[in-house]
């Protein structure tokens, strides 16, 4: 076929597309053949499809083993009232939804949440975006950048901890080269949202952005997006959502993602 006559490559939501099953019939069909005349674009989704089977397998050894009982009583005990989420809600607080303060625990160390079926592009990456907005709007601040610094990162958490109704921790990304610079609270569409900043020694900035989700949200596993001014991953597990946003390579967000929820 002359090379005038082929069709355009695949681009990369096109192949995150056909790798979370989000087109059928004739589109995904028409996305097949183009893919045919697209070396490149195979090997990018073989290598996602690599990741995704391997992100699954993380800690499957796990899935079996019961919750602990002090945690299961737990998890019966703790939430909270509708009049308090009334009240919160009100005062921009946490979502209206039950929290489980013990989060960060046995359930953290879980194995990744299963792979969903297709998610419409709607839903839920509007937490996705509010994570890169935030990103884009304090990353290029000198003097101001968080409202806690590093420096009380014991408070930082704490206080973040409290208003978002979950136990927080401040994952460790010094092997990958990162830094904490500190953190704030952020409002969000559900309830309050906390951001941590993280910094290489090139200067180059990095956010974690988390909160409560509402009850309806279904747990994902990874999903890159470029919804927003600087791309990121995302995930929901156990009714709390993440992302991982930066001015970087999928490849490299995707690295960043993983050393997050190991340590979370």
């Amino acid at each position: 076929m002359d090379k005038s006559t082929l069709p355009p490559p695949l681009t990369d939501a096109e192949i995150h597309a056909l790798l979370d099953d989000q087109v059928q019939g004739p589109a995904r069909a028409a996305l097949l053949a183009r893919l045919q005349h697209d070396e490149a674009g195979r090997r990018r989704l073989d290598a996602w499809q690599a990741q995704r089977d391997a992100l699954r397998e993380l800690h499957r050894n796990l899935l079996d083993e019961p919750i602990p009982p002090a945690l299961r009583d737990a998890a019966q005990g703790i939430y909270f009232s509708r009049q308090q989420r009334a009240r919160w809600q009100r005062w921009g607080g946490l979502a209206a939804t039950i929290v489980l303060a013990f989060g960060a625990g046995w359930l953290g160390r879980s194995s990744w949440p299963r792979y969903p079926t297709a998610l419409p592009l709607a839903a839920l990456p509007a937490f996705a975006r509010d994570a890169s907005v935030a990103h884009a709007v304090f990353t290029p601040e000198k003097r101001h950048p968080v409202e806690v610094t590093a420096a009380e990162q014991e408070h930082l958490v704490q206080w973040l901890s409290r208003r978002t109704g979950k136990a927080l921790k401040v994952p460790n990304l010094q092997a990958q080269g990162y830094e904490l610079v500190g953190g704030r609270l952020l409002p969000g569409g559900d309830g309050a949202r906390a951001q941590f900043m993280f910094q290489n020694t090139q200067g180059v900035r990095l956010t974690l952005y988390l909160g409560a989700l509402a009850a309806s949200s279904p747990e994902i596993t990874f999903r890159f997006t470029h919804e927003g001014p600087v791309p990121g991953f995302y995930w929901v597990d156990q009714g709390f959502g993440y992302a991982v946003s930066g001015p970087l390579t999928r490849e490299a967000l995707m690295a960043l993602a993983e050393a997050v929820y190991r340590q979370l």
